[in-house]
């Protein structure tokens, strides 16, 4: 366990652990369809860790990737299949990390805000587009800022 989380509750906890893979989730389905190019970019930063100064957020991240797919198959069976009717929950869903940032060290909010971020532009930059160029479908754009989510720096 990640010991700047200690003071959260278990649901509060779980949230948490399930925001990179809804995140995932909500990115990739915003056009209706999961790509798998957006599941292995997902697994791939989950992993890879890129620019965190948090140890500690890096070791959430880590726990997440650990069989991240089958994860999101499991979680993806609590929600609609209707991308049109799931995403509203999921950013419903993610909207309850905003309440959480007062309660954790405020550096890994910080940072575990940004991973989010540059998960969601990862995923949405993973699949599309024409010879080879990236382009981000209008529905993901909708998402991408994960403006439902407030930014810790500003609480």
């Amino acid at each position: 366990m990640v010991p700047e989380l200690h003071y959260l509750t278990a649901s509060e906890m779980e949230l948490i652990y399930k925001a990179p893979i809804l995140v995932c989730i909500l990115i990739a389905g915003a056009d209706g369809e999961i790509d798998r190019k957006e599941i292995k970019e997902a697994i791939r930063h989950v992993e890879k860790g890129e620019n965190r100064l948090v140890s500690s957020v890096s070791e959430l991240f880590h726990e997440v990737a650990q069989d991240f797919e089958d994860k999101m198959k499991i979680l993806l069976q609590d929600y609609p299949y209707e991308s049109t009717q799931r995403n509203p929950l999921i950013a419903d869903e993610l909207a309850g990390l905003s309440a959480l940032w007062r309660k954790i060290d405020r550096a890994f909010a910080e940072e575990f805000y940004a991973s989010l971020l540059v998960l969601a532009e990862k995923v949405a930059g993973s699949s599309g587009g024409l010879l080879g160029y990236n382009t981000i479908a209008d529905e993901e754009a909708r998402y991408i800022k994960l403006g439902m989510i407030k930014n810790p720096a500003s609480t």
